[in-house]
C-alpha cells in the first residue's frame, strides 16, 4: 500500500512540474508571438457556435493611447506598480462579497489576461490556481506593455466582438489608432459587462461610468502615465 502511495506521490509530482515547465514554456512564447485566440474564444465558440466572430490583431503602437490609458483607469489603476495582484483591492472585494449577493472582482488586468487567454471560464479556487500560476508567470516573462498588449487584443467587447480593432470598427466605423478619448473611454466603461452594454448606444450608467473614467485618465497624469510601462 505505502508503495502505491509513493508511486502516486510522484506521478502527481512530475505532472505538476511538468505542467509548470509547458506553462512557463507557452508564456515565453507569447512574449514575442501573438496569440491565434483565447481560451474564452473557444468556450464562446462552443456555446454560441452561430455567432461569428471578429478579432484582428494590432501592435502597440498600432493601437491609441487612450485606449491603453482609459482601460488601465477602468479596470486596473496599480498596473504600472504591481506584480499582478492588487491585494488592497482583493481585500475589499472580500469583505464586499461577504455582505452582498451581487458578487464584486478585484481581478488586475494581468489576472484577466490569465484567465481569457489560457484558462476556461468559471469560479472555482483550482482555476484561481491556475490564474495565479499563469499571472506570476506573464509579470516575470512579459513587459506591461505587452501585458496590456495582448489584453488589449482578446479582451470580449460584445458578442463575438474580441479585441480593440474589432470594437472600433464594429462600433465607431475608425481603427484602433483613431479613438478619441470619448469614444474610449465609453468602451472602457463597458468592460464590466460587454454583452449587456453597448458603447455606441450608452445608458446613464455607462454615460457616467465613462465620464468618471476621462477624469481619472487626467488625474493618472494622461499619456504620461504610458511611459512607466517597459
Amino acid at each position: 500500500m505505502k508503495s502505491l502511495l509513493k508511486r502516486v506521490f510522484n506521478i502527481t509530482k512530475k505532472m505538476i512540474i511538468g505542467f509548470i515547465l509547458l506553462s512557463f514554456l507557452i508564456v515565453l512564447l507569447l512574449r514575442w508571438v501573438a496569440p491565434f485566440g483565447s481560451m474564452l474564444m473557444v468556450e464562446r465558440k462552443l456555446t454560441h457556435w452561430n455567432i461569428t466572430q471578429q478579432r484582428t490583431w494590432k501592435d502597440w503602437n498600432q493601437i491609441s493611447d487612450h485606449i491603453k490609458l482609459a482601460v488601465i483607469a477602468a479596470e486596473d489603476q496599480k498596473f504600472a506598480n504591481h506584480w499582478g495582484f492588487d491585494f488592497k483591492a482583493i481585500n475589499h472585494a472580500l469583505q464586499h462579497n461577504r455582505n452582498n449577493k451581487k458578487i464584486r472582482g478585484a481581478s488586475t488586468i494581468s489576472q484577466q489576461v490569465a484567465k481569457n487567454i489560457f484558462l476556461w471560464p468559471s469560479r472555482s479556487w483550482i482555476r484561481k490556481g491556475f490564474e495565479s500560476l499563469f499571472t506570476l508567470e506573464i509579470e516575470l516573462l512579459w513587459s506591461k506593455r505587452r501585458t496590456l498588449e495582448i489584453y488589449l487584443n482578446s479582451v470580449e467587447w460584445g458578442e463575438g466582438i474580441f479585441g480593440i480593432e474589432a470594437a472600433s470598427q464594429y462600433y465607431f466605423q475608425v481603427s484602433a489608432n483613431k479613438l478619441t478619448p470619448y469614444q474610449a473611454s465609453l468602451l472602457a466603461a463597458t468592460l464590466p459587462n460587454p454583452r449587456k452594454w453597448n458603447p455606441a448606444n450608452p445608458n446613464n450608467h455607462v454615460q457616467k461610468k465613462a465620464q468618471w473614467i476621462r477624469n481619472q485618465m487626467n488625474n493618472l497624469g494622461g499619456k504620461n502615465y504610458l511611459k512607466q510601462l517597459n
